[in-house]
């Protein structure tokens, strides 16, 4: 974070992480393939391959989403932080950032033993469309969003995943029923939560073009979305926050230490000591 800055490469993030990794950490290799996305690029879920490999020029007013992990005796870890390439929020940013924030906490509020992963999607949808409605995006019943799968809209993807010696680890499906609906469809577990369980929470706002068009063109959908707010927000890229937590038999666990508020990400690029503590 401290290091990153307009006419960075995305690329030399990459680079940084793996070196710090095995020299700080002693991880010789990566989980998986590093994800770096700086504007529009943030919107790609799974950016950063052979065929998209971290190539981009960091511009000033982009988003940076850095999804990566080390790995340490063939176990994972998966991790990804969100932040301002010149390292300060717009208040758009801030919007979507916080909303994001706002669904990951509240999901953290709710896990415990018994509670079924799809109810954790569904209250991570629900989060992110209420600030976007607070936000001028949205119109309209979140009820109603919710029921029309508007969630899927701008988080297409489950809200995570086991993590152990894959980094999407096996399990996810013991019998556990399969659903079929936007966004949903797409979780790798539908389990309920029990203790030992080691699982990402990342919930994601995204802004994706050939998501948005059809949706603005159909009827039923477009009645919710407000088009000059979501116009505003074209190339803006996304959002994601992922920490690794281990279930608890009261709670959660969370094993991911890195600046999440807004006020904390600002300082730590300011280059001020993390954590906070410190100072």
């Amino acid at each position: 974070m401290r290091r990153v800055r307009p006419g960075l490469m995305e690329y030399e993030m990459e680079a940084d992480f793996l070196h710090h990794a095995a020299a700080r950490g002693g991880c010789r290799i990566a989980a998986y393939t590093c994800i770096c996305g700086t504007g529009a690029n943030s919107s790609i879920l799974h950016y950063g391959h052979a065929a998209a490999p971290n190539d981009r020029e960091c511009k000033d007013g982009d988003m940076a989403l850095l999804d990566m992990g080390a790995e340490y005796f063939t176990y994972g870890a998966d991790i990804t932080c969100s932040f301002p390439v010149n390292g300060k929020f717009t208040p758009d940013q801030r919007l979507v950032y916080e909303a994001v924030l706002a669904a990951q906490r509240a999901v953290f509020s709710a896990m415990k033993p018994g509670v079924n992963w799809l109810a954790m999607h569904r209250l991570a949808e629900r989060t992110i469309l209420e600030h976007l409605r607070e936000g001028g995006l949205l119109q309209g019943s979140i009820d109603d969003m919710m029921g029309n799968h508007l969630g899927a809209l701008f988080m297409p993807h489950g809200l995570g995943h086991f993590l152990g010696i894959d980094t999407h680890d096996v399990g996810g499906y013991n019998n556990a029923e399969r659903v079929t609906e936007p966004g949903a469809k797409s979780l790798r577990t539908t389990r309920d939560l029990q203790p030992g369980m080691v699982i990402t929470v990342e919930p994601g706002c995204y802004f994706i073009d050939s998501l948005l068009d059809p949706a603005l063109s159909d009827p039923v959908v477009a009645r919710f979305l407000v088009p000059e707010r979501i116009a505003q927000f074209r190339g803006f890229g996304g959002v994601r926050l992922e920490d690794d937590v281990v279930v608890t038999t009261e709670g959660i666990d969370n094993l991911t230490r890195c600046p999440r508020d807004v006020a904390d990400v600002e300082a730590v690029m300011a280059g001020k000591p993390w954590p906070s503590a410190l100072n």
